[in-house]
C-alpha cells in the first residue's frame, strides 16, 4: 500500500489554502480601497515618502 495519495493531497492542500486565503485578501484590499475612494476622493498618499 502506498501513501502517495495522502502525500500529494496534502502538500496540494498546503499550497493551495494559503493561496486562496492570500488571494481573498487582495481582493477584500482593493474591494476596500476602492470604497474608500469613492467615500473620499483624494489621491491616497505613500506613507513611505515621509
Amino acid at each position: 500500500m502506498t501513501h502517495l495519495p495522502y502525500i500529494v493531497a496534502a502538500y496540494a492542500l498546503a499550497v493551495l489554502v494559503p493561496a486562496a486565503y492570500g488571494l481573498a485578501a487582495m481582493r477584500r484590499l482593493r474591494l476596500a480601497r476602492s470604497r474608500l475612494a469613492a467615500l473620499d476622493p483624494r489621491p491616497a498618499r505613500r506613507e513611505a515618502r515621509r
